[in-house]
């Protein structure tokens, strides 16, 4: 399989030299695609349509945060070949201020994906026909799956009774940090042995 795969990944970059900057057959026996941004709607287009290719269902689009390098982030692609029992994953790199080509008129399913990705990620997609919020609130600020997102997030929500209406407010820690002396349980006293020590 590995080689078929290697053969493939050889056949679709000689078909589309300009835009396929490099292909991988990783460990896992997985063909990967680095595709230039600009031509992520030829390449999914060639993949879905050559009779040596015959991807016919996008399974998944989805981000990867890269922040020590630039660009900063990959939006992932990947397909399934029912025809030919073959995946393939496609990647092409963008950062926050470039907007990657929407395959929505490729695969309608990609509409949803791409808001997935833009609500997690902050990736926008030029062309797309809907792009908002889609797992995360109309209100919520930043993009949650980001690496430099805080832990906390920026506001809380909850129902007020007195306002009879969800209200949003700033995060607001309950406690202080815990200090842990990164000690085994099982070699050393327990939490609350001091006590039983004193009593015997």
């Amino acid at each position: 399989m590995t080689q078929a795969l290697k053969d493939l990944g050889e056949y679709i970059a000689s078909a589309l030299p300009q835009d396929v900057l490099r292909t991988e057959v990783n460990r896992c026996g997985e063909l990967t695609l680095e595709v230039r941004t600009a031509s992520i709607v030829k390449v999914v287009t060639f993949l879905r349509d050559d009779t040596g290719c015959l991807f016919k269902q996008l399974m998944d689009v989805c981000g990867a945060d890269w922040p020590g390098r630039e660009p900063r982030f990959d939006v992932v692609y990947h397909l399934l070949s029912m025809k030919h029992n073959q995946r393939v994953r496609v990647k092409v790199a963008t950062d926050e201020e470039t907007a990657v080509p929407s395959v929505t008129g490729v695969f309608s399913s990609a509409g949803w994906f791409e808001r997935e990705t833009w609500d997690m990620y902050g990736v926008t997609f030029s062309g797309h026909p809907d792009l908002r919020r889609l797992l995360t609130d109309y209100g919520f600020e930043g993009h949650p799956l980001r690496k430099d997102f805080p832990l906390t997030g920026y506001v809380e929500m909850r129902y007020d009774d007195e306002a009879k209406r969800v209200v949003y407010e700033p995060v607001k820690l309950t406690q202080d940090f815990r200090s842990f002396d990164f000690l085994s349980p099982w070699e050393g006293p327990l939490p609350g042995d001091e006590k039983a020590e004193g009593n015997s």
